[in-house]
C-alpha cells in the first residue's frame, strides 16, 4: 500500500468533495419481511442506497414493529452506517437531514467516527485530529423522543461464529428458555454454530445488511478504503434487534484483551468498537436519547482471551464448526496463513493437543516459517500487533510458553524459533495461572450476570 499516496488523495477528494449528506431513510413492513433503506450522497455526485432486510418470525413483538416506535434506533442506525460511505472521500462537512442532534451529540459521533476510523488513518498515513477531521451539521428542527418498548427479562445473543460467542451462548442457556441468537449477515459457521447450540431458525434473528455496489464500484475506482467500526455498527443493529422481538438484555462477547491498542503507545486499536471505552460511550448515548429499556453490555467483559479460550474447549462439539478467519469466511474454512488462524492456534495451544488443533485446522499453522512476521507481530517484537480481532501481546506469550512446558516430542518451527527471542526469557517463568484467574472490573454485567460467568470461570 502506498501511503504517501493515500494521504495525496485524502487531501485531494477533501478539495473535490465539499459534503457528505444523510438524507433519508425508510422503514416497510410486510407479512414476510421488515426492510430498512438509507439514502446518502456524496455531493450530489455519488449516490448511496444500503439496506437491511429482517425475515419476520413468530418471536416479534408486534407493539413495536411500527415505525414510530423504531424511527429513532432506525435514524441512529444510519448515523453508523454513513461512516463506511464518508470514508470514501472524506469531505470536510456531514449534513444530516432526518433529525436534529444538539452538540453534545454532534460530538459524540466524531469522537465515535475518529476512533473508529484510526486504523483507516493510521495505515492510510492521514494525519488529522478529532477537532477538525470534519464537521457534523444537523439541518433538521425536528426532534427525536426517547423510545418507550415492551420488552421482557430475557437475552439476545449475537453471534459471529467464533469462539467468543460461542462460550456466551452456551454459559447463557439455562437462563431463560427464551433466549436468541442475532446473527448479521449469516455465514455457514454462525448457523452452524446456533445449530450445535440447539437453536432452530425460531430462535434466530437474522439481519442482512447490503452494502451499495456503488461504494464498491469506487473501491475500485481508487477512492479510500479501509477498516470502519463494525462492531458499533452491529451495537445499534442489535437494539433494533433487541426492540423488535423484545428482549431486555444483549450479550455481547467482547473481552477485557480487546482495549489493548494495536499499535503500542497510541489510540488506534483495531478492535475499538469491541473495547470497554466504546461500550461506556454507547451505554451512556443510547440511555439518554434512545431508550432505556434495553441493557446492552459484553457478558465477557471481566476476562480475557486464555479464561475464554479454557471455557471453549469445555465444549468439543463446536470444534468442527467455529470460524474465526476472514479471509476465509466467504468459503467457511481457516486459510490457515493469516495472523487471525495463527492467533487462535497459538492461544488454542495450551489447552488442547496438537492433534485436536491440527484437525480444527487442517494444518499445523505453528509449523509455517512464512508466518514469521505475523508471529513476531503477535509476541509484541514488530512495530504494530497484526490488524485483526487478537489478544493481548501477554497472552499470546504465556500461551506459548505454556506450550513449550506441556510438549513431550518435536516443537513447531515458530515455538522453536520463539525459544530464540526475549520474550521467552521475559515470559518463560511467569505464571500463567495469573492471567487464568484474572477479574476486569470494569464491566456492564448485572449480578445475576456476574454470578453465572464466576460460577463457570471458578469450576
Amino acid at each position: 500500500m502506498d501511503k504517501s499516496s493515500n494521504y495525496h488523495k485524502f487531501n485531494k477528494f477533501r478539495k473535490q468533495f465539499q459534503r457528505f449528506t444523510y438524507e433519508s431513510f425508510d422503514f416497510k413492513r410486510s407479512s414476510e419481511c421488515l426492510e430498512v433503506s438509507y439514502n446518502f450522497n456524496l455531493d450530489n455526485k455519488y449516490f448511496f442506497r444500503p439496506t437491511l432486510s429482517i425475515p419476520v418470525r413468530p418471536f416479534m413483538v408486534s407493539d413495536n414493529l411500527f415505525e414510530n416506535k423504531l424511527k429513532n434506533i432506525l435514524f441512529h442506525i444510519g448515523m453508523i452506517e454513513l461512516i463506511s460511505y464518508w470514508k470514501a472521500a472524506c469531505p470536510k462537512e456531514i449534513v444530516i437531514k432526518p433529525y436534529s442532534l444538539n452538540e453534545e451529540q454532534k460530538e459524540w459521533w466524531k469522537r465515535l467516527y475518529y476512533n473508529g476510523l484510526g486504523e483507516f488513518f493510521y495505515l492510510n498515513s492521514i494525519q488529522t485530529e478529532l477537532a477538525d477531521f470534519v464537521k457534523i451539521i444537523s439541518e433538521s428542527e425536528d426532534e427525536l423522543q426517547k423510545t418507550s418498548l415492551n420488552t421482557t427479562d430475557s437475552v439476545l445473543i449475537p453471534i459471529g461464529g467464533g469462539k467468543d460467542s460461542t462460550v456466551t451462548l452456551e454459559l447463557l442457556k439455562d437462563y431463560d428458555k427464551n433466549n436468541l441468537l442475532l446473527i448479521l449477515n449469516p455465514r455457514k459457521a454462525c448457523t452452524d454454530t446456533a445449530l450445535t447450540a440447539g437453536y432452530d431458525e425460531n430462535r434466530m434473528l437474522i439481519i442482512n445488511r447490503k452494502i451499495d455496489p456503488v461504494l464498491l464500484k469506487m473501491n475500485d475506482e481508487g477512492f479510500l478504503n479501509g477498516h470502519t467500526p463494525f462492531s458499533a455498527l452491529l451495537a445499534f443493529v442489535s437494539l433494533f434487534a433487541a426492540a423488535i422481538s423484545g428482549k431486555k438484555h444483549i450479550a455481547l462477547s467482547n473481552e477485557s484483551s480487546a482495549n489493548e491498542s494495536t499499535v503500542e503507545g497510541t489510540s488506534v486499536n483495531h478492535q475499538y468498537s469491541k473495547s470497554f471505552e466504546f461500550e461506556k460511550d454507547f451505554r451512556e448515548y443510547y440511555l439518554k436519547y434512545i431508550t432505556e429499556d434495553i441493557n446492552y453490555f459484553s457478558f465477557l467483559r471481566p476476562i480475557n482471551e486464555l479464561q475464554i479460550v479454557k471455557l471453549f474447549v469445555k465444549s468439543p462439539k463446536y470444534f468442527s464448526v467455529f470460524k474465526s478467519c476472514n479471509a476465509g469466511s466467504k468459503t467457511d474454512t481457516w486459510c490457515c496463513d493469516c495472523p487471525k488462524c495463527l492467533f487462535v492456534s497459538i492461544i488454542l495451544s495450551p489447552f488442547i493437543d496438537e492433534e485436536k488443533i491440527f484437525k480444527i485446522f487442517g494444518s499445523n499453522i505453528l509449523d509455517k516459517q512464512n508466518l514469521r512476521h505475523p508471529f513476531d507481530q503477535l509476541i509484541g517484537l514488530a512495530e504494530t500487533k497484526p490488524f485483526e480481532c487478537v489478544g493481548t501481546i501477554d497472552e499470546v506469550n504465556a500461551s506459548l510458553c505454556e506450550t513449550i512446558k506441556r510438549g513431550t516430542g518435536r516443537l513447531p518451527y515458530l515455538v522453536e524459533y520463539y525459544k530464540t527471542t526475549p520474550n521467552y526469557m521475559k515470559y518463560k517463568n511467569k505464571n500463567i495461572s495469573v492471567l487464568l484467574t484474572a477479574y476486569n472490573d470494569k464491566h456492564f454485567l448485572l449480578k445475576k450476570f456476574v454470578d453465572i460467568l464466576r460460577k463457570n470461570i471458578n469450576d
